[in-house]
C-alpha cells in the first residue's frame, strides 16, 4: 500500500472512533465490518476507501475533520479549523492563548523527551506526540481568530 493509502486510511480510522463505531454505521448506512476495511491496513482492502458522503456524515458528528484535515494537508493548505459558532463569544483572549500554547507546547517537550529517552519512538508514543501536536495546532488557531478579531 502506498504512503498516501496508509496516510489516509490512518486519518478515516481517527474519524470512525471519533465517532463511535455505533454510530458511525448508523450515520453512514455501513456496516462495523465495511467500516472497519475502510482503515484496513491488510493488502486485501489496499484499494479500498471511504466514500466523500460517508467521510461529510462523519465529519459533521467528529470534534475534528479528521479526512478533510489529512487532504488539506497533503496539498499544502492550511484549513481555518473554528468549533465555536459565529455569533458565539469566544473565551479568553490573545494573553490566554499564549498561556495555554506554553502549556501545551511544554507538554509536547515532556512527551517528546519521554519517548526519545530508549532512543525509538515507538506507535503509541508517536501516538500521543501526535495527539499534543494536534492540541498545539488547536491552540495556535484560537489564537489565529482572536488576532483576526482585535484587526477588524
Amino acid at each position: 500500500m502506498s504512503v498516501l493509502g496508509r496516510y489516509l486510511k490512518k486519518h478515516i480510522e481517527a474519524l470512525v472512533k471519533d465517532v463511535g463505531i455505533e454510530a458511525a454505521c448508523e450515520l453512514t448506512g455501513k456496516s462495523k465490518a465495511t467500516l472497519g476495511r475502510y482503515y484496513s491496513d491488510y493488502p486485501e482492502h489496499a484499494d479500498r476507501f471511504m466514500p466523500v458522503d460517508a467521510v461529510a456524515a462523519l465529519e459533521e458528528a467528529a470534534s475534528y475533520p479528521h479526512v478533510t484535515s489529512a487532504l488539506a494537508e497533503l496539498k499544502g493548505i492550511t484549513l481555518n479549523f473554528d468549533q465555536t459558532r459565529r455569533n458565539s463569544p469566544r473565551q479568553g483572549g490573545i494573553n490566554a492563548d499564549v498561556i495555554a500554547l506554553s502549556q501545551r507546547f511544554a507538554m509536547l517537550m515532556a512527551e517528546y523527551n519521554q519517548s526519545i529517552e530508549d532512543g525509538v519512538i515507538s506507535a503509541n508514543e508517536a501516538k500521543r506526540l501526535l495527539k499534543e501536536t494536534l492540541a498545539i495546532q488547536k491552540v495556535l488557531i484560537d489564537m489565529k481568530l482572536h488576532l483576526e478579531d482585535e484587526t477588524t
